[in-house]
């Protein structure tokens, strides 16, 4: 039976309407409805994994908290399922695609990617000198792999340079294809991945870009 001052602590509580990130929800006095048994069970029973669902599911809260997970982050875990269920010395360098903060319609694809490996490049204190954003981000892998442990791969909103351009189909294609170069370094990646989450709006057998990456756990 809850106790007065319980339910007065959660009525004090913020709906997090529209925050996206854990570790806010859990610092600035929001409601986190805990579903951490069952990110323990997906972390603990496979290695690809991939969801479709709508704007607005909660796709990249889900991210957010992976990765808070596998950094460590125990003391914004307190009271959640998973703070007693989880070994906190198993940190993993975390690599986290957002393409919806990432600048493609204004820089184009391959360079709005470029930047975002670049920029988990500094995050993980790694140096890359490749020239393609191929290259690039194989490298970070293996880099990233060899001097911090296997990688985290989390990739929100895998397809909306494809589906902001469905009004132009040309774009969209030519996105597409630079999409599946992107997420064809996966198939050789495995010895430096120890999870990856893929999530997307579209299934992703209707948008033929993981064709070299058959392995994928579909949870939609």
């Amino acid at each position: 039976m809850p106790t007065n001052s319980y339910i007065c602590t959660m009525a004090r509580l913020k709906y997090p309407i529209g925050i996206q990130d854990f570790r806010e929800i859990r610092t600035k006095g929001y409601h986190y409805l805990d579903k951490t048994t069952f990110i323990h069970r997906i972390l603990t029973e496979g290695k690809y994994y991939f969801l479709s669902r709508p704007r607005r599911f909660g796709k990249s809260l889900l991210l957010s908290t992976i990765k808070e997970i596998y950094s460590g982050s125990r003391e914004l875990f307190e009271d959640l399922w998973i703070a007693d269920h989880w070994d906190w010395d198993k940190r993993h360098p975390v690599v986290h695609i957002k393409f919806a903060k990432s600048d493609y319609q204004g820089l184009g694809l391959a360079q709005a990617i470029f930047n975002e490996l670049d920029k988990s490049a500094v995050e993980l204190g790694v140096t890359l000198s490749k020239a393609t954003f191929k290259e690039r981000f194989e490298e970070l892998l293996v880099v990233t792999a060899r001097t911090h442990g296997r990688v985290i791969l989390l990739v929100d909103e895998y397809d909306k340079p494809i589906v902001d351009y469905l009004e132009a189909p040309e774009q969209a294609k030519a996105n597409r294809e630079t999409l599946k170069q992107f997420y064809s370094v996966l198939k050789d990646a495995d010895p430096q991945l120890e999870l990856v989450f893929i999530t997307g709006v579209s299934k992703f057998s209707k948008v033929s870009i993981f064709s070299d990456l058959n392995n994928l756990n579909d949870l939609t």
